[in-house]
């Protein structure tokens, strides 16, 4: 059902958009790895911190991104889920077609989890995001997965990107455990 779900969601993608600057490679100091990628620190703003892999610093043309946000005013689940709930309206809001939702409960030993996959698309490019929420050290967080697809064949690319690697990419995000350490409250 993904498969044909995102073949009929990607035909609907159109938009508009740019992006920031971006720091040098330093091939030694990988903040972290995400399906054996190395990504690099590009760009902080407030709680959203931008990585990229390696080769991919400028930051109007990279086609693979790690995002990290901190919500530090979600301390638990429901404060959490509120949070979901705003992003997900920001996602509408920005013309994104939201292509799955998903929540792994509540357990003894940790709070609900949630995941959206959302659809962008803009002048010369279109964009997948994978966004897993949770708490993590105390603190509400998100860590987004974006694959970018640009040239004339970027919708039949981002379909059959999306065909062969959606689901595990889904999967992958919601078991990894790396996140670097939770920056001091400014």
């Amino acid at each position: 059902m993904f498969k044909q779900l995102i073949g009929i969601v990607v035909s609907a993608v159109i938009c508009s958009s740019g992006l920031l600057n971006a720091q040098d490679d330093k091939p030694d100091e990988a903040a972290f790895s995400f399906g054996d990628v190395k990504y690099f620190h590009r760009y902080t703003k407030d709680e959203m911190h931008e990585y990229t892999p390696a080769g991919q610093s400028d930051l109007d043309t990279w086609k693979e991104m790690v995002t990290i946000h901190y919500y530090r005013e979600a301390k638990d689940g429901e404060a959490l889920a509120k949070v979901v709930n705003g992003v997900t309206e920001n996602y509408k809001a920005a013309r994104g077609i939201i292509a799955r939702t998903d929540s792994v409960p509540k357990t003894k030993d940790k709070e609900a989890e949630h995941l959206i996959v959302v659809l962008f698309g803009r002048p010369g490019f279109l964009e997948a995001a994978f966004a897993r929420f949770r708490i993590h050290e105390g603190v509400g967080t998100s860590v987004i997965y974006s694959k970018r697809f640009y040239g004339n064949d970027m919708r039949d690319a981002m379909s059959n990107w999306l065909k062969m690697n959606g689901a595990d990419t889904e999967k992958a995000l919601m078991k990894w455990d790396a996140m670097p350490m939770i920056p001091a409250a400014k």
